[in-house]
């Protein structure tokens, strides 16, 4: 236990400021699986059982925190059963505080893409958390769906179109829910991607699929605000944008351009001044 907490400390303290974004213990729900863990870590699943799983949790949590105070932690798992939300309740300090920032939700799909109705009440299910979701591990292959893993497991030109359809489905589900806040892809490319599925966003030669330029179009284009306002005669405009990060540059006549970066917040109405002055 103290040579995993002392990892814990070196790893998040070593790059505080460039790293700031952790998934402190991953797929805890079912820590104790023989096949996953007991076989390959026989002194570490040791460990686990003494300690017992929501203490290990807890403790890791907070020697992360005290190594980053404003780090993002992540709880994650591939479960979303009531399993992972009852380790979620009790995953708090002495005072009743969370110890946790973010739920982390894995969706590896290699048979079969999630339908809409699960994609929604698993958001809806998690957002009782008050906390932002992130789906942290997504995968929809362009080849043959299920587990039987062929060899080799080749990407189609069936697969890519059903792969390209669904990203668009899935991404646009998660987008439209107030509580997701950020998407993993889990293989960029199928070069070496896991259980040698076709899960990439491109081919083993790093040409692009379908799936990325439709990803492409959604994020870049369709989900990307360019807007050109013009102000009434109080110099005031208002529209309608996407959260995020932006440049405004403000034109006046007589005057220099302006520009400023600034940060739109989601869920809530969002002011930018703006002072534009002649130069002296």
């Amino acid at each position: 236990m103290q040579l995993q907490l002392a990892r814990i400390d070196d790893c998040v303290s070593r790059f505080r400021g460039l790293i700031d974004r952790w998934d402190v213990v991953n797929e805890v729900s079912e820590y104790d699986r023989p096949e996953f863990v007991t076989r390959r870590a026989p002194k570490m699943s040791a460990m686990w059982k003494e300690v017992g799983q929501i203490e290990f949790t807890r403790q890791c949590f907070e020697a992360a925190r005290k190594a980053n105070p404003d780090a993002t932690l992540i709880i994650n798992d591939y479960v979303t059963s009531p399993k992972f939300e009852r380790v979620i309740e009790q995953l708090v300090d002495n005072q009743g505080k969370r110890l946790y920032d973010v739920v982390g939700i894995q969706s590896h799909m290699h048979g079969g893409t999630w339908p809409n109705e699960r994609i929604w009440e698993v958001c809806e299910r998690f957002s009782r958390f008050n906390v932002p979701i992130h789906f942290t591990e997504t995968t929809i292959i362009s080849g043959q769906r299920g587990w039987e893993r062929p060899r080799p497991w080749e990407t189609t030109p069936e697969g890519e179109e059903y792969q390209a359809k669904e990203v668009v489905r899935f991404y646009t589900m998660l987008f439209s829910h107030p509580a997701v806040e950020a998407i993993t892809w889990w293989d960029f490319s199928d070069f070496r991607a896991w259980q040698g599925a076709p899960a990439g966003l491109v081919r083993r030669d790093m040409s692009p699929k379908p799936a990325y330029t439709e990803l492409y179009k959604l994020i870049k284009q369709k989900w990307w605000s360019d807007e050109t306002l013009t102000t009434d005669s109080e110099g005031r405009a208002s529209g309608r944008v996407f959260a995020g990060e932006f440049a405004v540059s403000v034109e006046a006549p007589g005057f220099p351009e302006m520009k400023q970066n600034v940060q739109i917040q989601p869920m809530k109405p969002n002011e930018v001044v703006v002072v534009v002055s002649k130069a002296d």
